[in-house]
């Protein structure tokens, strides 16, 4: 998936070698290990073929202003699954987790300033625009989704 460039295209561009993959799969791990969350594996129901990742994360990201404190939402998804209802339904199981063991008062999530497709996605999962910045040079909007 990290090797494709339609999913890359809005998440920092370039695709990623099997070693940087192997990189952010080990950070997925030391998340659970060390914040009690993390990011899942999305498969499809009744084929079980690889969907995506979706998850909570903390990154600590150097941004202006600053996501300290609140885990940050994510998806991506395998460029077959686009446009299909996946990382809206993923996401919304995710967020369902994250209220429930958490406890935290907001999550956040960074979407890439030209990205409308993934916009909708965190507006229908409750995400509101907070801010407007860059990340590497790029433009990017911040959301935010207060807990229900």
């Amino acid at each position: 998936m990290w090797g494709d460039p339609d999913v890359v295209r809005h998440i920092g561009g370039v695709t990623q070698p099997r070693d940087r993959v192997w990189l952010k799969l080990l950070g997925y791990i030391g998340h659970w290990h060390a914040l009690g969350y993390g990011y899942w594996v999305a498969r499809e129901r009744g084929t079980e073929r690889f969907v995506g990742e979706v998850g909570l994360a903390d990154f600590r990201r150097d941004l202006a202003p600053s996501f300290d404190g609140a885990p940050e939402a994510g998806w991506a998804l395998a460029s077959w699954a686009h446009g299909r209802g996946f990382a809206t339904e993923a996401m919304r199981a995710v967020l369902a987790w994250g209220d429930e063991h958490l406890g935290v008062a907001r999550t956040v999530c960074l979407i890439d300033a030209g990205h409308a497709a993934s916009v909708r996605v965190a507006e229908k999962l409750g995400f509101r625009p907070w801010a407007e910045t860059t990340m590497q040079g790029a433009p990017v909007r911040l959301f935010e989704r207060p807990r229900p």
